[in-house]
């Protein structure tokens, strides 16, 4: 499911818009402000924000610069607004816009456009988010609450077949399959374990009580999406 990320004042057009996307089969998170926003997306990790640029404090083009600055290609911007000026429209498609609509905009048109959005650079949206927890198999890449954490090749693999596998008992050979496949099986469990012990060390609060990934005795480990927001 594609997660967006709704930046907007404006409560009656956010509420509405939330709804008819979640219906079309988006995630979508909402915030009101550019400071909201950036405390969201460090934990959402949307795939596309769509954003106006009037916003209170922080404008919308400054919010634009920032996610181009800090998340490049695999984060999507449309700019959904009530600045109808060509130069506003000129400016936000140079500064990292997508794609530029002015309001009002039908609903139905809107969709299309997130569609072609999507279609064009969707290819670089390819992640997994549960709580400020985000990994992007094709970057190789995870982030906690926004900062990068440093894993090694067999963590990293290890966690993205947790992580894409919720709320499921992994046996610790099942593991061993994915981590060493053209081993001979005489690793040992305890070479799970020590990865996991690892693992936990980068992207737990407490490593010994984990909320993230626990321990099912006898039979292995289990990621739990829903752990409670951890802060790096």
């Amino acid at each position: 499911m594609q997660q967006l990320l709704i930046v907007d004042p404006d409560t009656a057009w956010t509420t509405t818009l939330k709804e008819f996307l979640t219906d079309n089969g988006f995630a979508v998170a909402v915030a009101a402000s550019a400071e909201a926003a950036i405390e969201v997306f460090h934990q959402t990790y949307p795939c596309m924000v769509l954003m106006e640029l009037a916003l209170p404090k922080r404008s919308g083009e400054s919010l634009c610069q920032w996610i181009r600055a800090n998340q490049t290609a695999d984060v999507s911007i449309i700019m959904v607004t009530n600045k109808h000026n060509v130069e506003d429209k000129i400016n936000g498609l140079t500064i990292g816009a997508d794609d530029y609509l002015t309001k009002p905009v039908h609903l139905q048109e809107l969709l299309a456009h997130i569609h072609a959005v999507l279609r064009r650079t969707g290819l670089f949206c390819q992640k997994i988010i549960h709580n400020g927890l985000c990994i992007k198999p094709r970057k190789g890449e995870v982030l906690l609450n926004g900062e990068v954490i440093q894993l090694t090749k067999h963590e990293f693999m290890l966690l993205y077949f947790l992580m894409d596998h919720p709320h499921q008992v992994i046996s610790r050979e099942a593991l061993v399959d994915q981590l060493y496949p053209n081993i001979e099986k005489e690793i040992l469990d305890r070479t799970i374990d020590a990865h996991i012990k690892k693992l936990r060390s980068k992207i737990e609060v407490d490593r010994k009580h984990p909320q993230r990934i626990v321990t099912v005795r006898g039979e292995g480990y289990k990621y739990i999406p829903e752990a409670p927001h951890l802060s790096g």
